[in-house]
């Protein structure tokens, strides 16, 4: 069967173009395997793609943990770290498919990135699930 990455493509462009500060968006498995990344062209990333694929691991690793802590607090609606040079956001699609997010920094950036994951890409998200379900098992 031959695997149809259109969606993918098309979905991770549109979370990039939400907004000027995404500069990087990407979307990995459950497993922590990135399966797209997009970024903007005029930016220099911070991290090489075998970092980005390490941190995106991590990223998996860290988010088990918080889910382990749901029946108390609630389900993870997105976990953001703030850094020196960049923000960062990890929002889970589904079960089984998460989006990682990379903001430029700026001045008070970090309540405008909150507003942005809120704003823009939790609805997208939203209503793109459904398809984002049918189209990504395709992948496995």
């Amino acid at each position: 069967m031959m695997v149809e990455y259109d969606f993918l493509y098309s979905f991770t462009k549109d979370i990039l173009n939400l907004d000027d500060s995404i500069i990087q968006a990407g979307i990995m498995n459950k497993y922590g395997v990135l399966l797209n990344v997009e970024h903007k062209d005029h930016i220099t990333l911070p991290l090489t793609d075998e970092e980005n694929e390490e941190y995106a691991s991590q990223s998996i690793t860290r988010h088990k943990k918080r889910i382990e802590f749901e029946p108390k607090i609630g389900k993870v609606i997105y976990a953001f770290g703030r850094y020196k040079k960049v923000d960062r956001a990890t929002v889970p699609i589904n079960d089984d498919y998460y989006m990682l997010l990379m903001f430029q920094r700026e001045q008070n950036l970090t309540n405008r990135a909150h507003q942005i994951i809120r704003d823009k890409v939790l609805p997208l998200v939203e209503t793109e699930r459904k398809k984002f379900d049918m189209e990504l098992s395709l992948l496995e």
